[in-house]
């Protein structure tokens, strides 16, 4: 079947934007298309420096022509929804068939060209793509990211013909800027256009580009016995800067490795984008970098590297000007600045903030087994940086510079650890922290933001979350569980936090009792997210919140026992009976209370039934208490198992409601003790089955 291929030829792409063009190329044109009746066997698109391009393989020449039947209002609606509907499928009353007392309309459209599809899609979708920024050039009203120089728009080899603001599509496309032909060329067929751009020096897909640098980027280190630093980030930018890229190796004064390695990396890195080198014998950098040309040098790269050796000199000495005036001014000095500086309008300034996290990290210091006195101490120092020449340079190095700083100043290792990172875990793949003083000082930072914003009424709504509290969160979680810290975030964490801010005197716009509440729950939604992640149910998670219970760890842990019992048989038929159970209250409870007290064994006429069900009842409810006392939450959950078999006898073979008062209110005191036993291991009633 027929190939359609689009390549969109422009000025520049902004590295960033390339792969997210890309998906909105796919997603945009895939929707055209199926929305027009057009299947394909596959379709790939490609972004680079100066072009995105798109190749569909297996499109039929036209669209199937199409029979549909839309459902339309009863006939007995009101007159104007028959009118909407007549509007909308361009059709007259008689020509609707009835069925049922509803209105029907067979609609049948004839398949359309794919190239006038082709054609049509293009156009809409340049005219209104979704570039995070885009420009007008020229005297034309047409917006894109850089200036739009070229259009191929083929379909079975052939050009489909269409005009865009005074751009003709066609078959021709250029190679590299500056390695290239200079003349621009024609192309039959994909395999013809990534052919011919390759050897015009463009390699079209990202991995290709990505492969040509890793390969030759490691290959000239071992040239002179060194080693790449990875950064998959500067690779998948770097990437999208040449279309020939070409690494070449440079060299540095090595004077500059004295600075932190993180402030030499991030010099090359954010300035120049340049691939940092270690040497494998030694401990820590090389003096040498890789940067990645767009060009093939003639003579080796030798002036390129040299130029590049003196810009990047140029920013090192920038840097070491604030590595060596930093050290001169000092945490008193950084720390009074930060009492100007206002972290949110109704939460005060930044110093008040470290205020707030230093009395709840001496709160937390004791629930991690960290020393009090250097956790808050830790705490004080902690946002200092920021007032900080290197970090006002280089805002990324925040906490990084603090840490390195205290340690220079005379504190212990555990409070300068701490102070560099407190900021951890900033996401999914960051490492967690385990060192006491951290584990505290990072936790109290980040209980003080969710705290702080959700007193002020600033909670995330949808996917907007400006202030990074889910990440906060899930940092926090993240901190508790892998550290095992017993910690009751509703108890103690949640009440020296609020208290902290109470004595700042922030004006709450919530109340203490709703801000418990919600971030309880919260909490409960980004837990959800984490163990499901982890392959955990959500209803599992609902099921132990919904008892109360703040910490986390132990939460974990039921979900864990329960996860694994709810795969036995056993777990599967004792729920089915809960159910069945709960089911049965919850109509009585409709009706009045529901009787209370002991049940009686030994009644007359009483089935075995019912006596077996009592008596397993109350074992299992003296068997879950202790396994609770102990955390033992598997011995719970085998405590419950043992429940399966008398809950499952009971069903068949007695009538709860029975024609005799006495022994009806004796049976649903039973099946509230049954209920009542499970439901201190976990609420039952929100597992799904």
């Amino acid at each position: 079947m027929p190939q359609l291929l689009l390549e969109i030829f422009s000025e520049e792409i902004p590295a960033r934007m390339q792969q997210g063009a890309a998906r909105d190329l796919e997603r945009l044109v895939s929707d055209r298309f199926k929305a027009a009746g057009l299947t394909w066997d596959a379709l790939n698109v490609f972004a680079g420096p100066r072009r995105l391009t798109l190749v569909i393989d297996g499109l039929p020449v036209a669209a199937e022509d199409r029979n549909e039947e839309v459902k339309g209002p009863k006939t007995s609606a009101p007159a104007q929804a028959l009118e909407g509907f007549l509007r909308k499928t361009g059709l007259t009353q008689d020509q609707l068939v009835e069925r049922d007392g509803v209105w029907f309309a067979e609609i049948s459209s004839k398949g359309r060209q794919t190239t006038e599809v082709f054609a049509e899609a293009v156009d809409q979708i340049v005219r209104s793509f979704p570039w995070p920024k885009s420009m007008r050039w020229g005297t034309g009203s047409l917006r894109w990211v850089r200036p739009i120089k070229r259009i191929i728009a083929l379909f079975d080899g052939a050009v489909v013909p269409f005009e865009i603001d005074g751009i003709q599509s066609g078959d021709v496309t250029e190679g590299h800027r500056f390695l290239g032909s200079g003349k621009p060329f024609a192309v039959k067929d994909f395999t013809d256009y990534r052919a011919k751009l390759e050897r015009d020096f463009v390699l079209l897909d990202v991995a290709d580009r990505k492969l040509r640098i890793l390969e030759a980027a490691k290959a000239a280190c071992a040239a002179r016995g060194l080693v790449l630093v990875d950064d998959d980030g500067l690779l998948d930018e770097v990437a999208g800067l040449a279309e020939w890229p070409t690494p070449i190796p440079g060299d540095m004064d090595p004077q500059f490795l004295s600075l932190p390695p993180e402030v030499v990396r991030l010099s090359m890195k954010v300035h120049q984008k340049y691939f940092a080198v270690r040497d494998p014998s030694k401990d820590g950098l090389a003096p040498n970098f890789l940067v990645v040309a767009n060009v093939e040098a003639t003579d080796g790269g030798k002036a390129l590297a040299a130029g590049n050796s003196r810009v990047l000199s140029a920013r090192l000495n920038d840097a070491r000007f604030f590595w060596d005036e930093d050290q001169k001014v000092g945490f008193d000095a950084w720390n009074d600045k930060l009492k100007g500086v206002t972290f949110h309008a109704k939460l005060g300034t930044l110093a008040e903030r470290v205020d707030r996290i230093a009395a709840l990290a001496r709160e937390i210091a004791p629930l991690v087994d960290a020393d009090a006195d250097q956790a808050e101490q830790a705490a004080r120092l902690s946002k200092a940086d920021l007032a900080s020449g290197m970090v006002s340079e280089f805002p990324e190095l925040q906490g990084i510079m603090g840490g390195y700083y205290a340690r220079l100043a005379g504190y212990p290792d555990a409070v300068a650890d701490a102070v560099r990172d407190h900021y951890k875990p900033q996401g999914p793949g960051d490492s967690v922290p385990t060192a006491p003083v951290t584990v505290a000082v990072a936790i109290a930072e980040k209980l003080d933001t969710l705290v702080g914003f959700f007193a002020i009424d600033e909670k995330p709504t949808g996917s907007r979350d400006p202030y990074a509290l889910r990440r906060a969160a899930l940092g926090v979680i993240r901190l508790v569980l892998e550290n095992g810290a017993r910690i009751g975030l509703r108890g103690d964490a949640f009440s020296a936090a609020m208290a902290a801010l109470e004595k700042g005197n922030v004006q709450r716009a919530v109340d203490k009792l709703a801000v418990e509440t919600e971030l309880s729950a919260f909490f409960a939604d980004r837990l959800t997210v984490l163990l499901r992640d982890q392959g955990q149910r959500h209803d599992l998670v609902a099921a132990v919140f919904a008892l109360g219970d703040d910490d986390l760890v132990r939460i974990v842990r039921r979900v864990e026992a329960l996860a694994a019992f709810l795969a036995t048989d056993d777990g599967a038929n004792l729920l089915a009976g809960y159910k069945r159970a709960s089911n049965i209250l919850k109509a009585e409870e409709k009706k009045g209370p529901l009787p209370q007290g002991a049940v009686a064994t030994g009644l007359a006429n009483q089935p075995a039934e019912e006596t077996a069900l009592a008596f397993a009842a109350a074992a299992a409810a003296t068997a879950v208490d202790a396994a609770l006392e102990t955390e033992d939450f598997a011995a719970a959950m085998t405590a419950l198992a043992a429940l399966r078999g008398p809950v499952d006898a009971f069903f068949t073979g007695v009538m709860v409601n029975s024609d005799v008062a006495e022994e009806r209110e004796n049976r649903l005191k039973l099946l509230g003790q049954v209920r009542g036993v499970m439901g201190r291991v976990a609420d039952f009633g929100q597992i799904a089955g």
